[in-house]
């Protein structure tokens, strides 16, 4: 099937799943995460395939770990599933009601978006995140995953699909396409599809942006920060830095910078970094850091612009918080960034003047995550300044109507010398 008839079946779908009632959706969303759980053997020697041929290919180490499934990794796939059939409602819900005059009542109601164009990287547990989120919000989606992932991505599709279509979710609401020519492709859909989402560089999100008509929402990368302040708490501090930067540091959350507060530095920088290079994590210091840590890397301009997505740091000494927030506000990616302090006052600073779409007050960047922030499941993390920021779920899927309910009123009624007069009246009364 081509890609024009694969994205007008999802248009038609998406009419359909618009008006689908929660219990539909809810009843499919507990089905796929419990096929998910049935199949998990022929997922896991789909996923075999695709990583042993990344092996072969000389994939980098970073890329092979996103792309790694195993069985503790399908059950967590199946509850993310079951957590968003469990998140409230989000189609239908009145977001306000006004009285324009007496017997005429304007009502705003959220609804689906269409049909999404959702492209992602290695990791084929997105094809489960993505797909139940515009289930549940009642769009369609046509996923596109990475080329390394493509065994496991089809049968994910597959088992996704297959459940949905036995528990009344219209077919085409889910599908997938494989190749590069197909994206291009898809970007020149504007009348079938109404967003798209791709996870990935910069680049690539500049890309897209860059060859499409349909609105983007953009989720590029991570360059998160953690910065320890001249207040902060040493044993906070520590546990902080480490767990952001290696709990999981191939993920877009993890810090790959972390400024240190001059007055702290020498007696914080030599524990965090003997800590750090025991986890095997490669240091890379401006010179203030390298004067109190010998034997390190320098850091270079390019550091500071740098995405690792592995066990490398960079690590810079500041003067004091406002050096820190312009470096931040600089060199970062709007994505995640924390500090570390005892006092309040900074925090607050820090949080309304750095530019991101998390900011965090003694607490570790990896919480960036739509599951965590209990969203159920993330569809990805926007940077962008639009109406979704930060870990998109359900509220960035839907958009809204206005619904306007008369008795017969006229607009020449409200003109003239004799005109009628609006009341604009805020009401309780739901549609």
């Amino acid at each position: 099937m081509s890609i024009t008839k694969q994205a007008q079946l999802a248009k038609e779908a998406s009419l359909k799943l618009a008006v689908l009632p929660a219990k539909t959706k809810n009843k499919a969303l507990i089905a796929i995460a419990k096929a998910l759980k049935n199949n998990s053997n022929a997922i896991l020697q789909a996923n075999k395939k695709d990583v042993e041929k990344a092996e072969k290919s000389g994939l980098g180490q970073v890329l092979i770990k996103r792309l790694m499934l195993d069985k503790h990794k399908i059950s967590e796939m199946a509850e993310e599933a079951r957590s968003v059939a469990r998140l409230e409602e989000p189609v239908g819900r009145v977001l306000s009601q006004v009285e324009l005059d007496k017997g005429l009542m304007l009502y705003q109601v959220a609804c689906p978006i269409g049909v999404i164009g959702a492209i992602f990287e290695s990791r084929p547990d997105a094809v489960v995140q993505i797909s139940a989120l515009c289930l549940k919000s009642g769009n369609s989606v046509i996923l596109k995953g990475g080329s390394e992932a493509k065994n496991s991505n089809r049968i994910l599709v597959g088992i996704i699909s297959k459940a949905a279509e036995k528990n009344g979710i219209p077919k085409g609401s889910v599908q997938l396409i494989e190749t590069r020519e197909q994206v291009a492709e898809m970007l020149n859909l504007d009348d079938c599809i109404s967003l798209v989402i791709p996870r990935g560089s910069g680049s690539f999100v500049k890309y897209v942006q860059e060859h499409t008509k349909i609105p983007v929402l953009g989720h590029s990368e991570g360059i998160c920060h953690v910065y320890v302040d001249k207040y902060a708490d040493m044993k906070k501090a520590l546990d902080i830095c480490f767990d952001a930067k290696c709990q999981y540091p191939a993920v877009c959350n993890a810090m790959e910078t972390m400024l240190v507060h001059e007055g702290i530095a020498k007696r914080f920088l030599p524990l965090m970094i003997k800590k750090f290079q025991q986890a095997e994590v490669e240091i890379r210091g401006d010179e203030k850091t390298r004067k109190i840590v010998k034997d390190i890397k320098k850091a270079t301009e390019k550091d500071w612009k740098t995405e690792y997505n592995g066990l490398i740091l960079s690590v810079k000494v500041v003067n004091g918080l406002n050096e820190a927030i312009n470096h931040i506000n600089r060199y970062g990616s709007k994505h995640t960034d924390a500090i570390v302090t005892e006092n309040r006052k900074n925090a607050d600073i820090f949080m309304d003047l750095v530019d991101s779409a998390s900011v965090m007050w003694n607490a570790s960047t990896r919480f960036a995550d739509g599951f965590r922030y209990g969203k159920g499941a993330e569809i990805g993390i926007s940077t962008a300044k639009i109406h979704a920021r930060g870990p998109v779920g359900l509220e960035g899927l839907v958009i809204y109507k206005y619904k306007l309910v008369g008795k017969g009123q006229v607009v020449k009624d409200y003109i003239g010398r004799n005109a009628g007069k609006f009341r604009h009246r805020i009401i309780k009364k739901l549609f």
